[in-house]
C-alpha cells in the first residue's frame, strides 16, 4: 500500500510540476498534491 501511495504521488508531483509557468502556478499545484496525499493517508487510515 505503501509503495502505491509513493508512486502516485511521484505521478502527481511530475504531471503538477510540468503544467505549472508561474510561481503562483507552483504554489497551486503544492497545494494540490499536498491535498491529495493527505485524502490519500486519511482513506488508507480509515481501512
Amino acid at each position: 500500500m505503501i509503495k502505491r501511495i509513493l508512486i502516485l504521488t511521484a505521478v502527481a508531483a511530475a504531471i503538477s510540476t510540468s503544467s505549472c509557468n508561474t510561481v503562483a502556478g507552483v504554489g497551486q499545484d503544492v497545494q494540490k498534491l499536498g491535498n491529495s496525499v493527505q485524502n490519500t493517508a486519511i482513506r488508507s487510515s480509515h481501512r
